[in-house]
């Protein structure tokens, strides 16, 4: 039998504020009936120009912290040559850049290996679009 490939979308809501939306739940149940206990690897892909897929500890302050650092490394102003949207947009164009829109990880025996304090986030701070995609594929 060859590899099996399951593809689903999440529709995400994240608002009109910069956000670190937990994905990892859902990468799980989407893992639960995909994968049905079999290894392979799990792709995470956002189809935005503004958005990224990160590999981060949530709930002690990192994805908060993440969020401030994006703020000192790419600033809402007017420097950016992408001016259409919210004052400073063009550096939501430029995120994608610095946190991929997408990751691979592995899953072994259905479930995703994640280290102790990971998790999958959605990272969007794009305040002009607050509804987003994320693709799951499971190959395994």
């Amino acid at each position: 039998m060859g590899p099996a490939f399951r593809t689903d979308v999440l529709r995400v809501r994240t608002g009109r504020e910069e956000a670190v939306y937990d994905l990892t739940a859902d990468c799980a149940a989407f893992l639960r009936e995909a994968a049905d206990g079999s290894d392979g690897l799990l792709n995470v892909f956002v189809p935005h120009a503004t958005a990224g897929v990160a590999i981060l500890e949530t709930g002690a302050g990192s994805d908060d912290d993440l969020l401030a650092a994006l703020r000192d490394l790419l600033p809402a102003d007017q420097r950016w040559r992408h001016r259409h949207g919210s004052p400073g947009h063009g550096r939501d164009h430029v995120l994608p850049a610095f946190i991929a829109p997408h990751a691979t990880l592995p899953v072994i025996g259905g479930r995703l290996e994640l280290g102790t304090w990971q998790s999958v986030v959605l990272v969007d701070t794009n305040r002009d679009n607050p509804d987003r995609q994320v693709r799951l594929s499971f190959l395994g």
